[in-house]
Formats: C-alpha cells, sequence, structure tokens
C-alpha cells in the first residue's frame, strides 16, 4: 500500500469505494430488483442497495484499514467477500495532506457510512436525489468525506459522465463541484420532502424564504448548498442521524461553509454518541449566523439536542 499519513489514504481509497458502490447502486437499478423492505416509521425504506452497498464499503475498507471503527446505517455485518479491492485515487494522493492530520491513528477514526442517501427517492425514480456518503470523524469532529451521486447527469443523455463523487478534507478543501453564485437578496431553503412537521414548517416561515425546495437526502441537499443552487439547508427535527451528516459536513467546511444544529452546536461525531441529530440540522455557504438567529425560540425550546 503506498505511504503517507493514514487518514489521507482512508479518503483516498473511500473516493475510490464510493465510485464501485455506484456501480452497483446502477446495476441494481438497472435489474430492476430492488430488494424493497419497509423498516417501520415513515417512508423509511431499504433496499438491496442499501444492504449491498454498505457491504461493499465496509469490505473494501476493513481490509485495507483493519482498526478503522466504522458505523452504518444498516448495521451490516462484515462479509470479507463483497470486497472491491480498490487502489487509492492518485487525485487525492498528489494533494499535500495537512500537517494537523499527519499524525491521526487508524484507530482514531470513526467512519460513518450512509451506503444510500434517500432510499425513498431511489424506489421512486428520483435519482438526482440519491447519494452515497462516507464521513470520516477525528475526535468527534467531521474532517473529511466523500459524496458520490450515482445517478448525476442521469438526464443529460447518453453522451454525459454519469454520476460523480466530490470529496473533502479540512485544510485541503473539497474537489469536484461547481459553484454558481447566487444573487443578491436571494434566500432560497431546501428541507426535507418526506419528514415535515409543524417545527419543520415553523423554522422555514420564520425564515422569509424567497422560496422553498422539498427534496430527498441530506448528501443532495448539502451539495445544492455548496453549488449555490440553494442558500440554506434547513431541517428543525430530530430525524437525521450522523451517517446522513458527517460526510457533507466536512465537504462543506473544507470551503467555509458551516453544518450545525438549530442552535448553532457544532454536532459530535465520536463512536459512542447518539446516532440521530436531536438539535436537528442547518446548513450554509455563508451568513450561517443570520439564519440560526432566525429560528424561532419554539424551535429551539423544542430541539434540545
Amino acid at each position: 500500500m503506498a505511504s503517507g499519513p493514514v487518514i489521507h489514504r482512508v479518503l483516498a481509497a473511500s473516493v475510490r469505494i464510493a465510485d464501485k458502490a455506484a456501480e452497483l447502486v446502477r446495476q441494481i437499478m438497472t435489474s430492476g430488483d430492488l430488494g424493497i423492505v419497509d423498516k417501520g416509521g415513515q417512508k423509511n425504506l431499504q433496499t438491496k442497495a442499501d444492504r449491498s452497498v454498505e457491504k461493499l464499503i465496509r469490505a473494501s475498507l476493513i481490509s485495507k484499514f483493519p482498526k478503522l471503527v466504522i458505523i452504518g446505517e444498516e448495521d451490516e455485518g462484515l462479509d470479507p467477500s463483497a470486497d472491491a479491492k480498490v487502489d487509492l485515487d492518485p487525485e487525492v494522493m498528489k494533494m499535500e495532506c495537512p500537517a494537523n492530520y499527519s499524525t491521526v491513528n487508524e484507530e482514531n477514526i470513526v467512519v460513518w457510512v450512509d451506503p444510500l442517501d434517500g432510499t425513498a427517492e431511489f424506489t421512486e425514480g428520483l435519482l438526482d436525489h440519491v447519494t452515497i456518503l462516507i464521513g470520516l470523524a477525528v475526535n468527534g469532529k467531521a474532517v473529511g468525506g466523500v459524496v458520490n451521486q450515482p445517478f448525476y447527469n442521469y438526464q443529460s443523455g447518453s453522451q454525459s459522465q454519469l454520476g460523480r463523487s466530490i470529496w473533502g478534507l479540512m485544510g485541503l478543501g473539497a474537489f469536484g463541484w461547481n459553484r454558481a453564485e447566487p444573487p443578491t437578496g436571494r434566500r432560497i431553503l431546501i428541507t426535507t420532502r418526506s419528514h415535515s412537521n409543524k417545527l419543520v414548517n415553523l423554522c422555514l416561515e420564520s425564515m422569509s424564504p424567497t422560496a422553498v425546495e422539498r427534496q430527498g437526502g441530506a448528501g443532495n441537499k448539502v451539495i445544492r448548498v455548496i453549488e449555490g443552487e440553494a442558500d440554506a439547508y434547513v431541517f428543525a427535527s430530530p430525524g437525521c442521524k450522523k451517517w446522513d451528516t458527517c460526510a457533507p459536513e466536512a465537504i462543506l467546511c473544507a470551503i467555509g461553509g458551516q453544518l450545525t444544529d438549530v442552535h448553532g452546536k457544532k454536532i459530535q461525531y465520536d463512536a459512542d454518541v447518539k446516532w440521530p441529530n436531536l438539535g436537528g440540522v442547518i446548513a450554509t455557504y455563508r451568513e450561517h449566523n443570520t439564519i440560526i438567529n432566525l429560528v424561532p425560540q419554539e424551535v429551539k425550546d423544542a430541539l434540545q439536542g
């Protein structure tokens, strides 16, 4: 295996693993056999893609980095036969790892995995909402991650390249994305498509948006903020989990944005934390405090994460 700081190598492997996982997701979609299971709750579905991709990610990382702590949404056991046997991504490896992460040990990295963020949308054919999330946390902080969009460009015709990976590391930056600067005075908020409630709507209304978009997948929504299609991701609910936000947060913060709960507090990603983000989620590219200050006290009181 190539030498270099372990977190740099884990990130480089994760980019290649996410690309392999995306191929698997597309194969399953093409087969028509989604293997849907209802886990109970509001649009809480699991598919063959969720299960297979988590096995692939877990096996592929553990084969190279056996001391990693990996926490996945589906809690799939280790299946060594699922190892994709990837190399390290050369585009990641040619970058210089920030000095403050160069001595991080393998066992101190917690990997948060959502194998198919936007599962309900996947089953409904809303494929641009779907992402694969691999987040890296050190000392409870989201520091690196990969957000893969398996169906990026799927409506652009057969000549377009299908799928892309966006990756980033704090202190290094984020790569694979394109931003269009929004017009001055615009405030487009993006929020949940399928898990709305009184608190979510109250919070949105208090911010006087110029428009509200409702889409699936936390990864998708944060990417839309990063690329300037929305100005803030606002989810005043405890429904989001750590595996939903670790990778998107690391990438957003690597380019100067912020992701916190509705109180403005950073989310903790230690291995022993509770999985739900009990204080909700707000993500912005800029003017984070402005959005936080618009959260009604009633919402803050209800979400004491």
